[in-house]
């Protein structure tokens, strides 16, 4: 007994002793609104971030490394890193597999002064283990060896390429590069070509261990973890990384003033024109960039902006566009029009600078600056109800200086009077000051002198936030406990709805809803109309303007969108508990009093014109279109044809605003309609908004779904033009006679996921990507109808042009090979664990879960389907899955069609 007493008491002692090890290691620096701050002997920061109501867990690791880090020869270095670091570690030497068979989401991305890795997880001990392992130990340890540099090198440029495809981003690099004489800043984050091609390995070794050290990183975990546990394994894995001895390299260089008005012109094959006006400003840190951000917002936002009003109202552009550039040293501030071929571009040009340069005569109001405040205000207490989005935006506000500014911004956001936003309008939008499009002379330039970038830790130092978000409850994702929760009904006129109630962080809830009509005959020849019909809804009501709409779904501190099809329309809402009743009014006002004010529509024709003529060029657009065209063939005027681009554009030339109301008249209400909330809610207000507003909406035209039908269409290959475009475009598929209750079903959706599916460890992304080097994105998809045979196993890949027949030798090769030996019992192994653990990440999502639960109601389902699906993939045989795919897919039957500057090669 005494031996027991003494045995124990060691242990005690003994866990006491590491506790305060532990505690000894970290540094407690500060907490806000949730977030807690620490930092380790060898100079990592850590933030914690709980929310016991995720299920998932998100590890994220920012390193203060970009473009803006890279020296001569050296661009793009940091983002090839990035790509790298996916290639293994002395202690993770095959990084995909294990995050596919963990259902992580993962990514990694580059920017001006950070790269950050992140995984989102199902929340277990071990994941957050095993996620701060793999980071540890790729931080110090990774390859970064040549034979992966020379596959990933071409995949980059690929990538690259892609970018190209693109006249506006080309164009704003070119802007940035003009603007920028000397900072980095000029630099895109993607690199030179030449430099991504030639850049040697030794140098970037010397980057990557110059740069990927704990004093260069700020570690964030978010979601649902326990946090002394967390505190401790990240003790484990980082502390045992040692403090590098070198002196990180500080960046001196000081962009001039601007003295004078810059051009750029850029010329590309293309069907949309733009024009762009930028300014320098200063850092992200200043206070003038919060009301910089209000400006931007004034002026550029849709419809209430500026230079919509301008430009889109008055028919002299189609699209705005707008920008910020909020970095640690002073930055940039953009905005954009694009215009149609039946536009002036130097009308439109001309227009943009009268805007900008009349502030001072036409200052910026009290009304504009409350209605862009409100609508910011509103996305960051909607990001702040998130944990996962909070802890992957955290790097923008790490990569400027300290997290703690993401808060200061809102609190100036909160501060800014319209004096503020015009005082810096007229600080910083001159003339001498701007790059656009021409080059002007003048006598006695205006210069605008940018204040140097404050002092962060004055700036922070004992910031306190707002009280924290109140956390909600620990949600178990399991079909098993999604049911017992779940409570459905059916209104008198047939309306369903489904109910999951919850308490989630900041009380947040969420909405998606169907509303189904029409049939085969019915329907014929109004797709067109159709569309408008869905797309006028959120442009105003009888009782509220477009404008009025954005202002009270900000107020509401909600996210509402509405719209429609041939065979449909789609409700989505996002708020809190308190605001759910209101919005949900809201939404039902847009639903059944649409005006359809003339004026709006006829902005909603032009910008659809706009994208149908910039589609003609575009790989993607064109291969699409064509591959959907062969699969699916329908007689023109059926809802499920494919129209040619100069089909479309007929039907757009003549749509009009009372065939767009009509169709509304004829098909429009809630007789057979689903609709689902999941979240923090009160049942009894939010049952008598539902009851209220679609209880007696019954449909004016008897409904009858239009069903799929399978189409057994000939094996085709097809090649199609697009001159000057660096990115070509590849997809493949087979139709399928299947619906997903086939036994065959399970078989063939754990074989896509072999084939195309996970993170970068599918047969084809370990061929075209990892192998070979050829594509950037690839990947794998099984459409397979719940109430037809119908279905299709697609496939999909973007490509450098002149590497078209390697990719498709490769692609054959793959798919035979797969029919030919078939999957392996390691890979299936690994595949279903992933598989099915990503379909638990998918239900802990409460947006995606709302639009099942919908779906299940019209499909008289409920989540015991998807218990019993998961049950079917568990039990799967490697042969029961090769037989499968035998049986449904062949060479024989493949179609294949690509877009792309093949000539050119």
């Amino acid at each position: 007994m005494r031996n027991t007493i003494l045995r124990t008491s060691l242990l005690m002692l003994l866990a006491l002793v590491s506790l305060a090890a532990t505690a000894a290691a970290q540094q407690r620096v500060t907490s806000v609104e949730g977030i807690t701050e620490y930092r380790l002997t060898n100079g990592l920061r850590v933030l914690l971030f709980p929310d016991q109501s995720k299920p998932t867990v998100t590890v994220n690791i920012t390193y203060l490394v970009g473009s803006a880090q890279e020296g001569y020869g050296e661009t793009g270095m940091a983002h090839l890193l990035e790509h790298l670091q996916f290639k293994g570690s002395t202690g993770h030497t095959n990084i995909y597999q294990e995050l596919t068979a963990r259902g992580a989401r993962a990514n990694a991305t580059t920017w001006l002064e950070r790269t950050n890795y992140f995984e989102t997880l199902p929340a277990t001990d071990d994941n957050v283990r095993w996620a701060l392992g793999l980071e540890a130990d790729r931080m110090v340890n990774s390859f970064i060896a040549q034979k992966d540099l020379d596959s990933e090198m071409t995949v980059v440029r690929n990538e690259f390429e892609r970018g190209e495809n693109d006249p506006s981003s080309v164009l704003e690099e070119r802007v940035l590069s003009t603007a920028f004489l000397w900072h980095n800043y000029g630099h895109s984050t993607i690199g030179a070509r030449s430099d991504i091609e030639h850049v040697p390995i030794d140098r970037l070794h010397a980057f990557y261990r110059r740069y990927y050290q704990p004093d260069n990183a700020v570690l964030l975990v978010a979601g649902k973890f326990d946090e002394p546990k967390t505190l401790a394994a990240v003790q484990e894995f980082f502390g045992a990384v040692p403090a590098p001895a070198r002196q990180l390299p500080r960046i001196y260089t000081q962009e001039p003033t601007q003295d004078g008005e810059r051009s750029v012109t850029l010329r590309r094959t293309g069907d949309i024109a733009e024009v762009m006006a930028g300014y320098h400003v200063p850092a992200g840190s200043h206070p003038d960039a919060a009301p910089l951000d209000l400006l931007l917002r004034v002026l550029a936002d849709s419809p209430s902006g500026r230079l919509y009003a301008a430009l889109v109202d008055a028919k002299k552009a189609v699209r705005i566009g707008a920008t910020q550039y909020q970095l640690r040293d002073p930055g940039y501030w953009l905005v954009a029009a694009d215009t149609r071929k039946d536009q002036s571009l130097d009308e439109a040009k001309a227009i943009m600078l009268d805007v900008l340069d009349s502030i001072g005569a036409r200052p910026v109001t009290a009304a504009e600056v409350d209605r862009a405040r409100a609508a910011m205000l509103k996305n960051i207490d909607l990001t702040l109800n998130d944990s996962g989005r909070v802890g992957l935006q955290m790097s923008e506000w790490i990569a400027q200086g300290d997290w703690r500014l993401y808060f200061l911004h809102r609190d100036r956001l909160r501060a800014a009077t319209p004096a503020d936003v015009n005082r810096v309008a007229q600080l910083y939008l001159k003339p001498s000051n701007r790059t656009i499009g021409a080059y002007i002379p003048t006598e006695k330039p205006e210069r605008s002198e940018i204040p140097s970038s404050p002092s962060i830790d004055s700036l922070v130092k004992d910031y306190k936030g707002d009280a924290v978000v109140a956390a909600g409850e620990a949600f178990d994702p399991s079909p098993a406990n999604i049911e017992s929760r779940a409570k459905r009904m059916t209104l008198v006129n047939g309306f369903q709805v489904a109910l999951l109630p919850k308490k989630t962080r900041g009380g947040s809830v969420v909405v998606s809803a169907t509303f189904r009509f029409g049939d085969e005959k019915s329907l014929f020849g109004r797709e067109t109309d159709a569309s408008f019909a869905g797309a006028m809804l959120m442009r105003g009501s009888t009782t509220h303007t477009r404008q009025q709409i954005r202002e009270e779904l900000d107020r509401l501190k909600a996210r509402g969108n509405a719209g429609g099809s041939a065979t449909q329309a789609v409700l989505q809402i996002e708020t809190v508990r308190e605001n759910l009743p209101a919005t949900l009014r809201l939404m039902a006002e847009i639903l059944r009093e649409p005006a359809f004010p003339p004026a709006e529509f006829d902005s909603l024709k032009q910008a659809r014109l706009a994208q149908v003529e910039e589609s003609r060029s575009e790989p993607t657009a064109i291969a699409s279109n064509e591959f959907a065209r062969h699969m699916n063939p329908y007689p023109k005027g059926d809802v499920r044809y494919r129209s040619t681009i100069d089909e479309e554009l007929a039907d757009l030339k003549a749509a009009t605003v009372d065939k767009a109301r009509q169709f509304y008249q004829d098909f429009y209400g809630a007789s057979n309609a689903q609709l689902a909330i999941v979240g923090d809610f009160d049942e009894a207000a939010v049952m008598a908004v539902v009851r209220e507003r679609f209880a007696g909406w019954k449909s004016p035209k008897p409904y009858a779904r239009v069903p799929n039908v399978y189409h057994a269409v000939p094996s085709i290959n097809r090649a199609f033009e697009t001159p000057d475009k660096t990115n070509a475009v590849f997809l493949a598929g087979v139709n399928l006679n299947v619906r997903d209750d086939d036994p065959d079903y399970p078989a063939l959706s754990i074989a896509n996921f072999m084939f195309g599916g996970g993170f970068l460890n599918s047969r084809l992304a370990m061929r075209l990507r990892q192998k070979d080097g050829l594509s950037y994105g690839t990947s794998s998809q099984l459409q397979i109808s719940s109430l037809d045979k119908s279905g299709a196993f697609i496939a999909n890949a973007i490509y450098a042009p002149q590497n078209a027949a390697k990719l498709e030798a490769a692609f054959t090769e793959e798919l035979a090979r797969v029919l030919k030996d078939g999957f392996t019992g390691e890979e299936l192994e690994t595949a279903r664990a992933g598989w099915l653990q990503g379909r638990a990440v998918a239900r802990s999502q409460d947006q995606q879960l709302a639009s099942r639960m919908a779906n299940d109601l019209f499909l008289e389902r409920t989540l015991k389907w998807d218990a019993d699906l998961e049950r079917k993939v568990a039990a799967l045989t490697v042969d029961q899955i090769n037989t499968a795919v035998r049986k449904h897919v062949s060479l024989d039957a493949l179609t294949i069609v690509k877009a792309g500057d093949f000539a050119k090669k």
